[in-house]
């Protein structure tokens, strides 16, 4: 199937043969679904607090901050290209010469678009976008509403003006404030002020791709200086891109191996599950997980990130007890009594299902099966009320094995055709806004080889187009699913407040986004 080129490719890219033949046996095997139990709802997989609890956990967090090191771990490499798809198809097919705006959004049934321009002055690019038309069109103050507003998306969206498709949703202006407007990047380094940082000290950490990182570095070099004296914190920002080992093949439609132009194996990013060999190079005892476009501005952010700390509090505590756990289990005797605690703690407060046969095993054999299902990385997640989204969220997911476990699962992962399976979907009340405090080490202080928490199976399979040819192309389990299936998972309830992502350039009218 490889050539002594294909072999050489495939070791400059830090892979091997094996590898590369697992990921084409994976792609024409088909995409294992998850085998839903049943929905986490309230009391049963996710934790309700009350307000009295919330201080305490947010307390306790406070409390502990200065001695620990804690990250932020922004994933934010991709192109906002999608945020403007409706703008992309307008620019292709309006003529102002021939239609209105009006008519041209009845004709293709473009909401977007009218609700687009009847907020130009709203969007946090208004005047960058109209400065830059003005230099590029003499007259743009004589052009018709209609001509303008064109000529505003022009400026907006082509390569050889302000080119915003091209760049990545992290240095788009998201907020305007009185004097300046404001991209994300700069607000998430604000906020980790709020609830990421200590001692003064704020430790960030961003994926990007490799053709953005200088438009980064130059945007930090920008406004650090000044964030820094604003915020009295100093910033330490870190950027990784995914690598290329995390690559995967493709397949044409007949199963054959895709290849470029010039015969070479066509590698493709596998999707966000690439990032945990990112996420496991970091050393931190606190990790907080968030997307670049979930940011809000300045003054709401104050309740958003109490949430922040909630999860991390939560983390603490379960982590304490834990760590406790670890130790009585390293010491030459452990009594009876002490192991049926430490399984009901991994019953009722890890939501672990204990195995049927434990009271059959030795006391060795129970040390060595609780130390096992202890001692793995923990993750506390934030999980929004669902207004009727359905799919990607909280559930109880049985195993090959028929082992039952805590996990997030994505809408793809769910055989929807399967009358069970779409049932307990329905039945559903919460969803993943991707909220995630980590613990990433161990009770001796170690980090764990998370690839080692991995599920394989886990992976997606995805319909592609490469050079208009239709392929089949394999994504990695992703970052929050399959690749955190064995980690210790508490699933918190959190308000949909904290949840208020960019998916349009539309959603930058939401009052989380303007001041």
């Amino acid at each position: 199937m490889f050539t002594e080129k294909d072999l050489q490719q495939i070791q400059n890219k830090g892979m091997t043969l094996e590898q590369v033949n697992a990921q084409v046996s994976r792609i024409k095997n088909g995409m294992s679904y998850s085998n839903l139990a049943a929905a986490a709802t309230i009391g049963k997989g996710i934790e309700s607090f009350s307000e009295h609890e919330k201080k305490d956990f947010i307390g306790l967090y406070e409390s502990k901050r200065s001695a620990l090191s804690s990250l932020k771990f922004v994933p934010a490499s991709g192109a906002a290209t999608r945020m403007f798809k409706f703008l992309f198809q307008f620019l292709k097919n309006f003529d102002p010469s021939k239609e209105s705006i009006e008519d041209y959004a009845k004709k293709h049934h473009d909401i977007a678009i009218k609700t687009f321009v009847s907020n130009l002055e709203k969007f946090p690019f208004y005047n960058q976008v109209v400065s830059k038309a003005k230099q590029e069109k003499s007259n743009f103050d004589n052009l018709s509403p209609d001509e303008k507003y064109l000529q505003f998306v022009k400026t907006m969206l082509n390569e050889n003006s302000l080119n915003y498709g091209f760049l990545p949703k992290g240095l788009l202006p998201f907020h305007q404030y009185e004097d300046k407007a404001i991209t994300a990047f700069q607000e998430h380094l604000f906020e980790s002020t709020l609830y990421a940082s200590s001692n003064n000290k704020a430790n960030l950490h961003f994926t990007v791709s490799e053709k953005h990182h200088a438009y980064f570095m130059d945007e930090l070099n920008r406004f650090k200086e000044d964030l820094e004296q604003q915020t009295n914190t100093t910033f330490n920002v870190s950027f990784s891109y995914q690598k290329e080992a995390t690559e995967t093949v493709a397949l044409t439609a007949k199963g054959a191996i895709f290849r470029n132009g010039d015969d070479s194996v066509l590698f493709r990013p596998a999707g966000h599950g690439a990032l945990l060999e990112n996420l496991n190079d970091l050393n931190s005892d606190i990790i907080f997980i968030k997307n670049v476009d979930n940011i809000v501005v300045s003054d709401k952010n104050i309740e958003v990130s109490e949430y922040k700390k909630l999860l991390a509090g939560v983390l603490i505590k379960v982590q304490e007890q834990v760590f406790a756990f670890l130790r009585k289990l390293d010491a030459p005797v452990v009594l009876e009594e002490a192991l049926l605690d430490i399984a009901l703690f991994l019953s009722n407060k890890m939501h672990v299902t204990i195995n049927a046969d434990f009271e059959d095993f030795t006391l060795e054999e129970k040390k060595v099966y609780l130390k096992e299902k202890l001692n793995r990385p923990i993750r506390v997640c934030g999980m929004v009320k669902n207004e009727g989204e359905p799919g990607g969220g909280p559930f109880w997911v049985k195993d090959e094995s028929g082992e039952i476990s805590l996990q997030i699962v994505e809408f793809a992962q769910i055989n929807i055709q399967d009358k069970a399976q779409q049932d307990i979907v329905k039945n559903a009340t919460h969803f993943n806004p991707t909220d995630l405090v980590c613990g990433v080490k161990n009770y001796k202080g170690e980090k764990f080889n998370l690839k080692e928490f991995v599920d394989p199976e886990a992976a997606f399979i995805t319909l592609k187009t490469q050079n208009g040819i239709d392929i089949k192309a394999l994504e990695l389990p992703g970052l929050w699913n399959g690749s955190m299936a064995y980690w210790n998972s508490i699933f918190v309830e959190v308000p949909l407040s904290t949840f208020n992502p960019v998916k349009t350039v539309n959603d930058l009218l939401k009052a989380a986004h303007q001041v």
